[in-house]
């Protein structure tokens, strides 16, 4: 029923001046999702309105259910994946936390549930601008975790997180994170494709043996104690580092299938060919760190991009052959990790941990900018990149972290 109706709408290829969260609503339908639940908090929750608006408008038929809590929402959509349905959900910030019982349940579960974060600042004190902490804090669980740049990349993100999460050798959790205001809320134009390029990319979901159902007793979530807990743990592990060649075939795929993508499902290069210091950052950050690179290149400054999609699993591979061919790596962190080694943030952590064992690694400095959704500026971007020539001129780094754009 649902893909007739979606077809209706979207029965060849169609451009639509839409967000980033319309974009994955649209997903949604066009992966005929069976259960979805919501429960508003800012900016995540422009996604269930138009999830609601289509549903409305008979576009959309699937259990569309409005919990009392963040909480109740993923304990919904947990049992519903248990039980064979194609789920979606989402949050932001505080409410993101207090689902965490229910979110951390779901990856030990080993139930592919899909989620948007609309990624903005942690309360108290309160903003509604974007912060990665929120989305962050699931790194270690076993969700997958990726972040989009654009509302195109939204959509496709979700269309390949069905693909990635359901497939029977993955089963995990996938974390769509969206830039709060900065992608969930402003329009571009989307590329939006057929019901039936969808159909032929993205198969029905199923659990085989693995499914809740009178027919099938098995046992979902026992108390296994020191019993069988580390192999379980172990297992999650193995799905996981399954999940990176899932990835690399259904993002080959999906070129095959919709004509577009970069050439790696985990970062996107730009300008990095020659590149004596590269930038290295998430999600909406690429906007104003491509202008001021443009800029740079033409005054003859040796400045390129990396900009890292899937954080879980981490690109390891991929960022050890671009970094290692650069001077240095400035790395912009959208979060905070206070107490950390040289105060760093999260992401400055993992990449500086990826490059430890490489033998000609590049020096690498921290900045934290554009906490709570402060814009992060071309003379924000230029300002870093002097002080990483700087350390380059001298061999010496002064200030492993630095924070940029903070009044005094």
């Amino acid at each position: 029923m649902t893909t007739t109706q979606i077809a209706d709408l979207y029965p060849v290829e169609k451009e639509e001046l839409i967000s980033g969260s319309e974009a994955i609503a649209i997903a949604c339908a066009l992966a005929d999702v069976d259960v979805i639940t919501a429960y508003p908090i800012r900016p995540y929750d422009t996604v269930m309105q138009y999830v609601s608006k289509l549903k409305a408008d008979g576009a959309f038929d699937c259990d569309f259910i409005i919990a009392e809590s963040e909480h109740s929402q993923f304990e919904i959509v947990k049992h519903a994946s248990a039980v064979g349905a194609r789920t979606f959900s989402g949050s932001s910030g505080v409410g993101w936390f207090y689902a965490f019982e229910a979110i951390t349940v779901t990856a030990g579960l080993r139930m592919p549930v899909v989620a948007m974060v609309g990624n903005r600042a942690l309360d108290d004190p309160g903003a509604f601008g974007v912060e990665h902490n929120d989305a962050l804090a699931v790194r270690d669980l076993g969700w997958m975790l990726y972040w989009v740049a654009t509302a195109q990349e939204a959509l496709d993100t979700a269309l390949l997180a069905w693909r990635v999460a359901e497939d029977p050798s993955v089963l995990l959790p996938f974390a769509i994170s969206c830039d709060g205001s900065f992608l969930t809320h402003s329009q571009a134009i989307v590329n939006v494709p057929t019901n039936e390029q969808v159909r032929g990319y993205l198969p029905p979901y199923s659990r085989g043996t693995l499914q809740l159902h009178p027919d099938n007793p098995i046992t979902i979530a026992p108390q296994v104690n020191e019993d069988w807990l580390m192999e379980l743990r172990r297992q999650s592990d193995a799905a996981m580092q399954r999940s990176v060649g899932v990835i690399r075939e259904a993002y080959d795929d999906f070129k095959r299938t919709f004509k577009r993508g970069d050439p790696s499902a985990f970062i996107e290069e730009y300008m990095t060919e020659d590149a004596e210091i590269i930038i290295v950052g998430m999600g909406t950050l690429a906007l104003p760190v491509k202008v001021a690179i443009r800029r740079m290149r033409e005054a003859g400054r040796k400045v390129g991009f990396v900009r890292i999609k899937f954080f879980r699993p981490f690109p390891t591979e991929e960022v050890r052959q671009v970094l290692s061919n650069c001077k240095a790596v400035c790395v912009v962190d959208r979060d905070y990790s206070f107490g950390s080694p040289s105060f760093g943030g999260v992401l400055f952590h993992e990449l500086r941990s990826a490059m430890y064992p490489v033998e000609k690694r590049p020096l690498m400095l921290n900045f934290i900018a554009g906490l709570g959704g402060r814009e992060v500026h071309v003379t924000n971007v230029n300002e870093m990149v002097d002080i990483v020539q700087k350390a380059i001129d001298t061999g010496k780094i002064e200030q492993e972290c630095t924070w940029i754009g903070v009044r005094d």
